[in-house]
């Protein structure tokens, strides 16, 4: 779903306008940029990436109609619209193969033109 439909669920299920939760959708969605397809999800639709919202968001929001409400669980609903359940990042990073490049085996350069020790 995109950000302004999960937007207008969270007003029909919390109250408020749609500009309450469209930046906490738009967050969650922002992996679009980079991954034009499903996989972007891998990086916010998981318990780490509902956690990270309440970190950047704060954990209590105040809509519009004065009701205060949980930002993670915004983000838990956004989450079960999409998958129908919370997966873990454990669940995402498991089907992902692991490559040498991934511990650092490739051939590192130089960063600095100077010793660290000076």
């Amino acid at each position: 779903m995109k950000p302004l439909i999960h937007a207008q669920i969270s007003v029909k299920t919390h109250g408020g306008k749609i500009e309450d939760y469209l930046p906490i959708h738009e967050f969650i969605d922002h992996s679009k940029s980079s991954v034009a397809d499903v996989r972007h999800r891998a990086m916010l639709h998981s318990a780490w990436g509902i956690y990270l919202v309440g970190q950047v968001f704060g954990e209590i929001m105040t809509n519009s109609d004065g009701k205060k409400l949980s930002v993670r669980d915004i983000a838990e609903e956004h989450v079960l619209q999409d998958l129908g359940f919370i997966p873990t990042m454990q669940d995402w990073l498991s089907k992902m193969p692991i490559e040498g490049w991934m511990s650092g085996t490739r051939k590192k350069r130089r960063v600095f033109d100077f010793d660290l020790e000076d």
